[in-house]
């Protein structure tokens, strides 16, 4: 059963009062501006945590990674990000790429979230590009066999200051780094609804946290996610002095994501995911570019040998007509003269003084 539900452009009045009260502050706006090449080039490296139960059983995994790239010729970063865990039992897991110019702006995004239930799935994926000047959002959700389909657009100038999901993550690996969060950083984001909405960055300060029996000191950053219809939800993330994720956490959430040491994770409880190319949008990208190529390759040379349809086509024709036992051995029969013809001119030059 599918609900195809299309969610045109806001109105003009709608328009006006997203520009009003819900914009992105002049100086969150002006620290993605103030971003440097040379900031970036530290925000380049992977990272991944486990996921802990309140009581410390582990639940499953969270992995970050952050690379130059090129998307369609133009220079960017990607940022993908994964996890997986479970909620009541139930698995779940949520994957992200973003693909971002060097002061954070979306050019894409893929965002891929499910939730395995005992008698139906829920699964929630949107895609946003932007396109000649517009912001373009389509989304699906899967609720067992129930599809409802949304899409929307927004102007450029409306969405100044926009954070995602993927790329708040590389935001505040930035903030870490600097080892300050302004005052005043607010940003617009697109709530679950698709409607521009605010999300807001402030400091926690300095202080020191127990790892693996260590002390050591993190810098903490919280999110605080805005909703029209719920009350906000708030993310809490400690960060070492590299701007690694030492410790993410949901206020109010009995889980945890906490650092693990590289070559530590034995956890029988942490599974290897595999992966699944068709839902990796650069992976994905490169497959269709690569078939794309092999076909105007193999069409190209079909077209500069036209003896090839024509030798196909006659084996066929013999072969329906003659209707051999065994294939293998009419093919090679068919084609041994021709194996031969080819062969002999190399063979005279060979043994030729």
């Amino acid at each position: 059963m599918e609900d195809d539900k299309t969610v045109g452009a806001p109105t003009v009045a709608e328009e006006s009062k997203h520009e009003e009260e819900l914009k992105a502050s002049e100086e969150a706006v002006a620290f993605l501006t103030s971003i440097e090449p040379e900031e970036l080039q530290r925000c380049v490296f992977p990272e991944s945590l486990v996921t802990l139960s309140d009581c410390g059983r582990v639940l499953g995994g969270f992995s970050l990674s952050v690379e130059f790239t090129r998307r369609v010729q133009q220079p960017c970063v990607m940022l993908q990000a994964r996890s997986d865990g479970a909620i009541d039992n139930n698995p779940c897991g949520t994957t992200v790429t973003v693909y971002l110019t060097a002061d954070l702006a979306v050019l894409e995004e893929d965002y891929h979230e499910y939730i395995e239930l005992r008698n139906h799935n829920v699964e929630k994926r949107s895609h946003m590009v932007q396109h000649e000047e517009q912001m373009v959002i389509n989304k699906s959700t899967t609720v067992g066999e129930e599809v409802t389909k949304e899409c929307v657009s927004y102007p450029m100038s409306v969405l100044r200051g926009l954070v995602t999901e993927g790329s708040s993550m590389l935001l505040m690996r930035l903030m870490a780094l600097r080892k300050k969060v302004p005052e005043n950083m607010v940003f617009i984001m697109l709530d679950q609804g698709l409607h521009i909405n605010q999300t807001t960055f402030s400091e926690l300060g300095v202080k020191q946290i127990e790892i693996h029996g260590e002390a050591v000191e993190v810098f903490g950053i919280q999110r605080m996610v805005h909703s029209v219809d719920a009350v906000p939800s708030i993310w809490e993330h400690d960060f070492l002095a590299d701007g690694h994720l030492a410790s993410r956490k949901q206020v109010g959430s009995p889980v945890t994501m906490t650092f693990q040491k590289q070559g530590s994770r034995t956890d029988k409880g942490l599974k290897k995911v595999p992966l699944v190319w068709e839902e990796d949008m650069e992976l994905y990208s490169r497959y269709l570019e690569r078939k794309d190529q092999l076909k105007v390759e193999q069409t190209s040379y079909l077209r500069d040998h036209p003896e090839i349809r024509a030798l196909l086509s006659d084996f066929m024709q013999d072969l329906l007509i003659i209707k051999p036992d065994n294939i293998f051995q009419f093919a090679r029969e068919y084609f041994l003269p021709y194996s031969c013809s080819l062969s002999s001119e190399p063979r005279l030059k060979t043994h030729s003084p």
